[in-house]
């Protein structure tokens, strides 16, 4: 089935809700991989009920409406998409707990042609229940391998951020779990890519892989720790894109670099010598 520029450009996901507890908060954490390096007290922040901090990559997984552009049923191909892009504009700090509700909807579509697939820019609005106050902005781009070639616009892709071509001024290591996959599912992302083997290698790797989202935290977290004195309320927004794939028991390296208000940084796993985050760019939030 060819995918249907029209259906998938009016198709909407809006008022999911999802409630979620303190230990909700603590349990993301964890299966972003805080608490894996000890070294200092930073990490208590944001696994211990004491003066908690939500991480603010949290946003990602709260009231995500998993699989909601396949319901749309208009030929994207579920197995063979992974995330290209992912970027947060923060309006307000996440609470701790509360509950929230999310808008979600399609921007554009990008075809990149029968043998290169397709590109899904999608825009997802989070609000406080509660308040109505409009927390972030998530922005995600998909990238649909097999959907490509269906007549569609080639344009416009936008300019990704460029780090500097000098050494990065701070580098973080962060060793996940094995286990990481399994725990960060549990947030609501079924896709079996990440937990069935025979999964995995039917889409082409040769295991489950880790979900783009928990790298994109695990890489927030080392700005957090580095850059933003582990203060979320410091983090105004940030992006990056995803390169390759990263396999639970990797380390992701975060290589960093600060250019007065602008922190630009990459994630790679040294033991594959990949770049697995690329264009990564993030800002301190406006002085409130």
């Amino acid at each position: 089935m060819a995918l249907d520029y029209e259906k998938l450009l009016r198709w909407q996901k809006n008022g999911v809700v999802r409630e979620y507890t303190a230990r909700d908060t603590i349990i993301y954490a964890l299966a972003t991989g805080v608490g894996l390096d000890t070294s200092d007290d930073d990490y208590l922040k944001f696994v211990y009920e004491k003066d908690l901090q939500a991480l603010p990559t949290m946003a990602s997984v709260l009231g995500n409406p998993w699989g909601w552009v396949y319901e749309a049923n208009a030929g994207v191909t579920r197995l063979k998409h992974v995330l290209a892009g992912h970027a947060i504009v923060f309006h307000k700090a996440l609470p701790v707990q509360g509950c929230v509700y999310t808008d979600s909807r399609i921007k554009s579509i990008v075809d990149k042609g029968a043998e290169k697939g397709a590109l899904l820019y999608t825009e997802r609005r989070l609000y406080d229940k509660a308040t109505g106050d409009l927390l972030c902005t998530l922005d995600t781009t998909m990238f649909c391998r097999a959907d490509g070639g269906f007549g569609g616009p080639t344009g416009p892709i936008p300019t990704p951020a460029a780090v500097p071509e000098r050494p990065a001024d701070l580098v973080y290591d962060l060793a996940t779990s094995r286990q990481a996959a399994l725990i960060y599912r549990l947030w609501g992302d079924g896709n079996p890519l990440h937990v069935d083997p025979a999964v995995g290698r039917a889409a082409g790797f040769k295991a489950p892989i880790l979900h783009g989202l928990c790298t994109f935290s695990a890489a927030t977290y080392a700005l957090l720790r580095l850059c933003y004195g582990s203060d979320p309320s410091r983090l105004g927004a940030i992006e990056a894109r995803f390169s390759a794939p990263v396999y639970p028991g990797d380390t992701i390296r975060t290589e960093i670099w600060r250019d007065g208000d602008n922190t630009f940084f990459q994630s790679r796993v040294p033991e594959r010598n990949v770049t697995v985050l690329s264009n990564g760019h993030a800002l301190g939030a406006a002085p409130k």
